[in-house]
Order: C-alpha cells, then structure tokens, then sequence
C-alpha cells in the first residue's frame, strides 16, 4: 500500500477531511478571518486576508490539505495537513492547523487527530507535530494525545519568517 497524504474518505463521527482545493478559500477564509483563533500561533496576522491566502497557497502547493467540516451539518471547521512524509525514517508530520472557536474545547480538535494519526499510523512508525512556542493550547493538546516535546527549532512556513517551534513526536506503539 502506498501513503496517500491526501485521502479522499477519512471521516468519524465528528469531522470529516475534505482535500483542499482552490475553490475552498471564501469558505475557509470565514473561518479564518477571526484573530482570536491565530492569537497563539506564530503568525498571529493570518486572519487578515492577503496573509491568509498565502497560508492558503502554502495549503494547495503541499498537496497534503484538508478543509475540516462537521460530519453531519457539513459545517465549515478549519484546516490541517499532513507533510514532509519521510520514508527513510517512516514518519510524517501533521500541522498547520486551525478549528473556529465555537469548536475549541468539545471534542473536535481530538477527533481530527485521531482521525489523522489512525490513518497515518497504517503507513509509518511516528508522527511529528510543529506547534509553535507561544501556542499553550496546541502543546497542552498534543501532550494529553501522548506526543512528547523532543526539540525546538525555527520552522519557515511557507512566504512567512521562520517563527520558533517546538517538535513532538507520537510513536505507532505509544
């Protein structure tokens, strides 16, 4: 079987992962276009619209976006990604990832993981996660997922200044 980093048919009971596609960014950017979701991240201006569509091209140019919605209302979520899958090492990243407000803190951001790591564990031994320095939220998250702090670097996304990061790791047997 080969990794597929862009699914067409991963869903749960909560979400379900849609491939980005270009036509996507009106909709997105509604979700998008709230500070308070990116007050923690390192680009803490991706609200506004022209810095959103560059996340956005970074987004379609990784070939690894999904668009998050509600499973059952099909309600627009947010986005994440899957990238830099290295075979040599078996591993894959997952990140980039933002959920509006009204699903903080419910079950969602959990469910999307899960989601996510279930279906990359079928193909690699570890997953990776970026999460930025200043993003408690996001590090408190992925600590009660199991994932483990194992670095700190600075990461350049895509057309932005490289920001400071933080590097977890979950493994397939945690």
């Amino acid at each position: 079987m080969t990794f597929d980093i862009q699914p067409k048919h991963l869903q749960n009971e909560w979400i379900k992962l849609i491939p980005l596609h270009e036509n996507d960014f009106e909709e997105l950017y509604e979700v998008a276009n709230d500070p308070l979701i990116w007050e923690q991240h390192p680009n803490k201006l991706r609200y506004q619209k022209p810095i959103f569509q560059n996340f956005f091209e970074g987004a379609l140019q990784s070939n690894g976006a999904f668009f998050i919605k509600e499973a059952t209302t099909n309600e627009p979520i947010g986005s994440s990604r899957f990238y830099d899958f290295n075979p040599e090492t078996n591993s894959i990243l997952i990140g980039y990832t933002f959920i509006a407000r009204k699903f903080w803190g419910n079950g969602y951001n959990k469910a999307l993981k899960k989601l996510m790591m279930d279906y990359a564990f079928q193909y690699v031994d570890t997953i990776y996660f970026h999460i930025g320095a200043y993003n408690i939220r996001s590090q408190k998250a992925i600590e009660k997922m199991g994932g483990i702090k194992i670095d700190e670097f600075e990461v350049e996304y895509y057309g932005e200044d490289s920001k400071l990061n933080y590097i977890y790791r979950i493994n397939k047997d945690q």
